[in-house]
């Protein structure tokens, strides 16, 4: 029997009934609803339909809420995307205007006050990079390093800088209030920079009602700085590799999956590894070798659970990427001990 669980994604390509019944056919455990995406009434279908089809099977099948978090994103271009070159002057503001291909709005009130000349800013999980030339009253003057394009509402990262934002939006906590009410499983908490982040989110949970069990998502290098205190208070962990490597080099994100999961096992806290897992599979019917040593290696590591995102939320191959999985998880556990 696989020990190894498998969370999927439920996106346009799986919310019907029927791809739900063979995603847990084939191997799916948790089903991840990501609120970066989706309106509420969205969501409840999803969570009616996922209920609806364990309770068929007469399978467990546990309900995972990602929220938002905290984070920053651009404002909206005139023609809803831009091209930038190497080499262009690019501001950011934090004033109300509408982007052109000189300047865009910025949705961080301290962004004055956390840059400074010199700094790497990062656009559109880092496929555009720019360098800080100056700081104005309420602009920040910038050159594009690489040339690129924009649209509406990309992320910006700010690497190495401890940013001024609340652990919780507003809309994150209505999704938590959608997930009290809805009876979910898991919150996994997004953008974990500190252990005081999971004892809001808690805090909000309980005001609520619930004791729903906390998964701490690292995704930064505060978060990374503070695992130690964040694990002590949250119910769980994951190993958010995607975010995680925008601000940290790609060659360093490795150990710290290792170190986290380590970390993690001494504590007998479950920890998930996720993404990019079997990315290929989004839209080929087979994995690259090295993606299934990527799957590999994380359940050698230690990982009690291993997630995929794109390759289940909007993928061709969606019912195949679980079964993949599966098998991977289920041949590499043969060289792990197993307690008689």
């Amino acid at each position: 029997m696989r020990r190894t669980k498998i969370v999927c994604t439920i996106g346009p390509a799986t919310e019907k009934p029927e791809i739900v019944r063979q995603l847990m056919l084939a191997g799916m455990d948790v089903a991840r609803l990501n609120f970066s995406h989706g309106s509420h009434a969205e969501h409840k279908r999803r969570v009616n339909t996922l209920r609806a089809v364990a309770q068929e099977l007469g399978r467990p099948l546990a309900i995972m809420l990602d929220n938002r978090g905290p984070e920053i994103r651009l404002g909206t271009f005139r023609s809803g995307r831009v091209s930038l070159e190497a080499g262009d002057t690019f501001v950011l503001t934090t004033r109300p205007v509408i982007g052109d291909r000189t300047r865009v709005h910025v949705s961080y009130p301290h962004l004055i006050k956390d840059t400074r000349p010199g700094l790497t800013i990062l656009l559109a999980d880092g496929t555009i990079v720019l360098e800080v030339l100056e700081v104005s009253e309420a602009e920040v003057y910038c050159r594009v390093k690489n040339s690129g394009e924009l649209s509406d509402r990309k992320r910006v990262n700010l690497p190495g800088v401890e940013l001024s934002l609340p652990a919780l939006s507003e809309q994150d906590v209505a999704d938590l209030a959608f997930g009290v009410e809805n009876g979910v499983d898991f919150v996994a908490a997004s953008f974990i920079r500190r252990a005081e982040d999971i004892v809001e989110i808690r805090r909000v949970l309980e005001e609520r009602g619930a004791a729903i069990p906390i998964i701490a998502k690292i995704e930064n290098r505060q978060g990374v700085n503070n695992i130690d205190a964040i694990l002590k208070v949250a119910d769980g962990v994951m190993v958010a590799r995607g975010d995680l490597g925008v601000e940290i080099a790609p060659e360093e994100v490795p150990l710290i999956q290792k170190m986290i999961i380590k970390k993690a096992n001494r504590l007998g806290k479950p920890v998930i590894t996720a993404t990019q897992m079997l990315e290929s599979m989004v839209t080929n019917p087979r994995p690259t070798r090295a993606e299934a040593s990527d799957v590999a290696n994380a359940i050698l590591d230690g990982s009690d659970a291993v997630m995929l995102s794109e390759e289940t939320a909007v993928g061709r191959y969606p019912v195949e990427a679980v079964s993949t999985m599966a098998r991977i998880a289920e041949s590499t556990e043969t060289a792990l001990p197993h307690d008689d």
